[in-house]
Parts: C-alpha cells; structure tokens; sequence
C-alpha cells in the first residue's frame, strides 16, 4: 500500500510539473502583452497569484495575455515586456 501511495504521489508531482512547463514554454505565433487584460481575463500567473483567470483589476501592468506576434505594440498601454 505505501509503494502505491508513493507511486501516485511521484505520478502526480510529474504531471504538474509536465502542464507548469507547457504553461511557461509559450504560443508559437504569440506573444505576452502586458497592462491590457480586464479583471478575470489574463492567461497566466504573476508573482501576485499564481493561475489564470486570477487578475483583480483593469490594465495591471503586471497582467498578461497571449496576442499573435507584432500585435501588442499596436495596442494602447500594452507592452511585452512586463513590470
């Protein structure tokens, strides 16, 4: 029973670490944009939270979305690099 135990909880901790690396590694085609997400809409953690879905305000500098490359700089206050 406790290799079992051991076997699943080494099975789980590989699959968060498989999906949190796919989660940095990006878009092909796309890039972040900061300081352009409505509350509730970014894509992706910060050091203030760690999920999507999780921005508390309009246009935090801190927040980002995935926009196709060459975009975000056509948008007003948005930026790839963030704060």
């Amino acid at each position: 029973m406790k290799n079992m135990k051991t076997l699943l909880s080494g099975m789980i901790a590989l699959g968060l670490m498989t999906g949190a690396t796919a989660a940095f590694a990006g878009k092909p085609g796309m890039e972040k944009c900061y300081g352009i997400v409505k509350a509730g809409m970014n894509d992706c953690g910060n050091s203030n939270h760690a999920c999507a879905g999780q921005a508390s305000k309009d246009k935090d500098a801190a927040e980002w979305v995935y926009v196709p490359e060459g975009t975000c700089k056509k948008i007003a206050g948005g930026k790839t690099k963030g704060k």
